[in-house]
C-alpha cells in the first residue's frame, strides 16, 4: 500500500511524526508544512529522507489548507490545540483522514459535534492522539477490558529532565502553551461513579519509579483523561489522570499561578499591549531548557475483579531520549504514537469513521508491538 501523509507542524512533535512516518513500510510521501518554510525545510534536512517535501502554510487560511489537504490519504495536526477544529473541517470538507495531539476538552468537546459530518466523509478523525492523552488512555480502556468488573483506573504520566535544575526542575518538553494548558482550567475525574470537576495542581501524591528517579510527584491536570471519566461513568467508582513531576515542582508552578502569573489580564508595556499570560509564557521560554536529555515515565493501573477475584493490572513504561538520533523520549513517546495512529487508520487497521478519541478505537496489541519495534517497551504485569 502506497500512503501519502501531510504533517502540519514542523516543531518538535511535527518533525518527529514526520521522521517515523518516512521510515515507516508502505509510506510514499510526507508533505512537512510550517508558517515557517525554513523551519519545515530544516527538519526535513535533519530527517534526511527523499520522501519528505517541505513547504510554506498557514493554519488560519483555510482555502490553502484545503487545497494542501486534498491529495493526501491522511493528516497529522501537530500545531497548537486552538487550530485543531479549523483543521478537522478541513479534513472532513477534504475527505481526508486526521489525528492530532489534542489536549484541550473545549476544543474535543467541538470536534466531537462533527462526529456525523465526518462519518458521511467517510474519513476518521482521531483527536487526543499522543502519549497522553493517547497512549496512556489507550491502555487504560483495553486494560479495564480484561476485567469482569472494574472499581479504578489511575492514569500517572510526565515528560521529566534526566538532570534537573531548579527552581521547578523541568524542561520544556512540549510546548508552554501545552504546559499552561494543563495547569490551568479543571481536572476532569470519576468520583464515586460520578463525573466530577477539580482543581487542576491539586491531590499531590508521592509514587516510586526505579533508580535514579525513586520517588517522585503526581498531581491532578486537565485534558490528559480525555474521554475515560464519560466512558466509565457509572461502571467505575474512581478515575484520574495526574502528572509525574520532581517533588516540590507542583507547589512553586501553584504560587505563581495563584499570583495571576497565567491571567489573560492586559497590561501596557511600552507602545505594547501584553496579557500576563504572555509575558509569563515567554519567560518560562528563556528560563527552561527546550533540550536535552529528557525522560518519560508513564504508570496506568487498573483495580478490578476478575473470576471473583479481587486484582491489579499495571502497565510501565520508562522511555529515555534517543542519543542516536536526537530525538527526546517526549518526541518518541507522543509523535511515534501518533504517527502509528495515522497509519492504521490509512491502512484499514483502524476502520472507525467519524470523530473518535484513541480509547474508543485503537487496539491495543497493534499499537505495542509497533512501539515495541521502535524501542518504546510498555511492561504489563498483573498483581
Amino acid at each position: 500500500m502506497s500512503m501519502k501523509f501531510l504533517v502540519i507542524g514542523s516543531g518538535m512533535m511535527g518533525s518527529a511524526v514526520a521522521f517515523d512516518l518516512a521510515r515507516s513500510f508502505g509510506v510514499e510521501r510526507v508533505t512537512l508544512a510550517d508558517i515557517d518554510v525554513s523551519r519545515s525545510q530544516e527538519a526535513a534536512q535533519r530527517i534526511s529522507s527523499s520522501k519528505v517535501q517541505p513547504i510554506e502554510l498557514d493554519v488560519n487560511d483555510y482555502s490553502q489548507v484545503l487545497k494542501v489537504m486534498k491529495g493526501h490519504d491522511s493528516a497529522v495536526a501537530a500545531v497548537s490545540f486552538q487550530h485543531n477544529l479549523l483543521l478537522t473541517k478541513a479534513a472532513i470538507e477534504a475527505r481526508v483522514h486526521l489525528c492530532d495531539l489534542g489536549g484541550n476538552d473545549e476544543v474535543l468537546r467541538k470536534q466531537l459535534d462533527l462526529n456525523e459530518e465526518a462519518k458521511e466523509a467517510g474519513v476518521a478523525i482521531i483527536p487526543n492522539c499522543g502519549l497522553a492523552p493517547g497512549l496512556a488512555n489507550v491502555l487504560a480502556a483495553r486494560g479495564a477490558d480484561l476485567f469482569d468488573a472494574v472499581d479504578s483506573v489511575h492514569l500517572r504520566v510526565g515528560g521529566v529532565p534526566q538532570h534537573p535544575k531548579p527552581p521547578f526542575n523541568y524542561q520544556i518538553v512540549f510546548s508552554v502553551e501545552g504546559l499552561l494548558n494543563e495547569y490551568t482550567g479543571k481536572a476532569r475525574v470519576l468520583r464515586n461513579g460520578t463525573v466530577t470537576q477539580l482543581d487542576t495542581l491539586s491531590e499531590i501524591e508521592t509514587i516510586d519509579f526505579p533508580p535514579p528517579f525513586g520517588v517522585m510527584e503526581a498531581f491532578l491536570t486537565s485534558g490528559g483523561a480525555s474521554l475515560l471519566p464519560e466512558m466509565f461513568a457509572g461502571r467505575v467508582r474512581e478515575l484520574d489522570y495526574k502528572t509525574i513531576r520532581y517533588p516540590g515542582h507542583c507547589e512553586r508552578f501553584k504560587t505563581l499561578l495563584e499570583l495571576g502569573f497565567a491571567s489573560n489580564d492586559p497590561f501596557s508595556a511600552g507602545s505594547s499591549l501584553l496579557t500576563t499570560k504572555e509575558v509569563f509564557s515567554q519567560l518560562l521560554r528563556n528560563k527552561l531548557e527546550n533540550s536535552g536529555k529528557d525522560v518519560v515515565l508513564l504508570r496506568v493501573y487498573i483495580i478490578g475483579r476478575q473470576i471473583g477475584h479481587l486484582r491489579r493490572l499495571a502497565y510501565e513504561l520508562v522511555d529515555f531520549y534517543d542519543e542516536n538520533e536526537n530525538i527526546t523520549a517526549m518526541m518518541r513517546t507522543t509523535a511515534f504514537v501518533t504517527s502509528i495512529i495515522g497509519q492504521f487508520i490509512a491502512d484499514g487497521r483502524i476502520r472507525t469513521r467519524g470523530v473518535a478519541t484513541p480509547e474508543m478505537c485503537v487496539p491495543l496489541r497493534p499499537l505495542l508491538e509497533e512501539l515495541s519495534n521502535r524501542g518504546i517497551n510498555v511492561q504489563e504485569s498483573w498483581y
